[in-house]
């Protein structure tokens, strides 16, 4: 399907044995970017990342610290690291970049996986510190950009509503766009369709898992839709989000199945 495409998926930290089915799963998508989210220093993560390496893909993948969570960017198109990790003190692995050519011109395509938190006062000053870091990483943003990832993030008028969400979580989502000219992608084309890429226990679902375009890439997204594929398969416990642009990569790798790349060879 010509056009670059790029998916967002919350690996859930897996396993050996589930980033074993996580590969074979990505492996047969079509998209030419893949952002991987909550990764870890983790047998299972690594074995993602040598698997696409080994197959000649171009792997993103800054390890995060001993317990702590990041992103992982794998791409069958050159890259160019960027270096909005570096710019960050604060938790850096939780975001990544690249740089690819198109037949446009470069892009910028961006990962984060925010901090979740729950109701105590050091995981909402963990967010909140978090969200204001990266926000003022994001304020030197100039190139075509793409930030895909889980922003653990509602819309202010997300359904169904939650009261548990705090103002600088609904300011950080609208910030996005007024502060970043960063459009929400799936509402630019659903605008008042009611999707949800993580559901609890209690079946509440959340939007937490976003695709954002600055404004010039926004006029060229063909399509932009949630896969429920992986959480209802319990590949993990998200959906994972597709972005299409009309424009297209200019420099492809070489690359070859993953899946065989990890296989024992053959005496025959």
């Amino acid at each position: 399907m010509p056009g670059l495409s790029l998916i967002t998926l919350n690996i859930a930290n897996p396993s050996v044995d589930r980033a074993t089915r996580q590969l074979e799963w990505l492996a047969a998508r079509p998209e030419d970017v893949l952002v991987l989210t909550e990764t870890k220093a983790s047998d299972g993560c690594r074995h993602l990342a040598d698997a696409f390496h080994t197959a000649g893909y171009a792997v993103t993948y800054p390890e995060p610290a001993p317990g702590e969570y990041g992103v992982m960017i794998v791409s069958k198109l050159a890259t160019q690291p960027d270096p909005i990790g570096d710019t960050l003190t604060y938790l850096p692995t939780r975001a990544s970049g690249i740089t690819i050519t198109t037949d446009c011109g470069p892009i910028r395509v961006l990962g984060a996986y925010v901090p979740s938190r729950d109701a105590s006062p050091e995981k909402v000053d963990r967010k909140r510190r978090w969200l204001a870091e990266f926000s003022t990483a994001l304020a030197a943003t100039e190139m075509p950009t793409l930030l895909l990832g889980d922003l653990n993030v509602l819309e202010p008028d997300h359904q169904p509503h939650y009261r548990f969400f705090q103002p600088f979580e609904y300011d950080f989502y609208r910030a996005l766009t007024d502060r970043h000219g960063l459009l929400d992608a799936f509402r630019q084309l659903h605008p008042d369709q009611v999707e949800h890429s993580w559901v609890g226990r209690t079946g509440d679902g959340y939007r937490y898992d976003h695709a954002h375009a600055t404004k010039d890439l926004a006029t060229e997204l063909v399509d932009c839709e949630y896969i429920h594929e992986p959480r209802l398969t319990r590949l993990s416990d998200h959906s994972a989000l597709t972005v299409r642009l009309t424009r297209s990569g200019t420099s492809p790798l070489l690359t070859s199945d993953p899946v065989e790349a990890t296989s024992p060879p053959t005496l025959f």
